[in-house]
């Protein structure tokens, strides 16, 4: 697997810390590197990491989980949408839609695994957005995926670069349509949940929700 990358880069040492789904603080713990080693590859996409760091990267790669590595492989081989007027081929950012399902007084939450497969933080369901698909499609797809629940996106709530993955998220606002919620992704998630709208800074720090889900839900900050 090591060899899907000649020579790493910035933009493709980020992909790899995406797929893991990794801040940058555990990334560098993961690596054994510098916390503001991995922001520099942020920084500079197109700056070409050292001989040593380039065998860290290979490693940690071929150690991954399969599902890891085929996060990765998609990031790397096929792109993730881009911001309007990119040029065809040209680098774009990594895009994550973000499905903010709503059901009466409840929001939809999944549970993500951890890399020991322990249980780690709640969010929202999302999914990388690719090429020639809108971040409606792919957030009403992947919430069916992850969840089994059919939802409709009525409400583009903003965007950010999050702060903890530093990819490009897209917020949708969502209404419930049917199906039952269940864990239909085992491999990536371990619980699903409705949660009480007026209990969700129990599940997610008020500081890490984008300031307009707050505003949505109606949920002081």
């Amino acid at each position: 697997m090591s060899g899907l990358v000649e020579p790493w880069t910035g933009r493709s040492a980020s992909a790899l810390q995406a797929a893991m789904r990794l801040s940058n603080e555990a990334f560098a713990a993961h690596l054994g590197v510098a916390v503001r080693t991995v922001a520099t590859w942020h920084q500079k996409p197109d700056v070409r990491p050292k001989a040593e760091m380039q065998q860290l990267l290979d490693t940690a790669l071929e150690k991954a989980p399969e599902a890891v590595r085929a996060r990765f492989a998609t990031l790397l081989g096929q792109g993730i949408a881009g911001p309007p007027g990119a040029e065809p081929g040209a680098a774009h950012a990594l895009t994550v839609a973000v499905a903010v399902v709503v059901r009466g007084s409840d929001v939809l939450l999944v549970q993500r695994r951890a890399e020991d497969g322990a249980a780690h933080s709640w969010q929202f369901p999302a999914g990388m957005v690719k090429p020639g698909t809108g971040a409606d499609t792919t957030a009403i797809r992947e919430t069916y995926a992850e969840t089994g629940v059919h939802c409709t996106a009525t409400r583009h709530l903003g965007s950010r670069l999050h702060p903890i993955t530093h990819v490009v998220c897209e917020y949708l606002l969502c209404d419930y349509l049917t199906g039952e919620a269940e864990n239909r992704d085992i491999a990536e998630n371990v619980a699903v949940t409705w949660a009480p709208t007026d209990q969700l800074t129990r599940f997610i720090s008020v500081d890490r929700i984008f300031l307009p889900i707050l505003n949505a839900l109606e949920i002081s900050s």
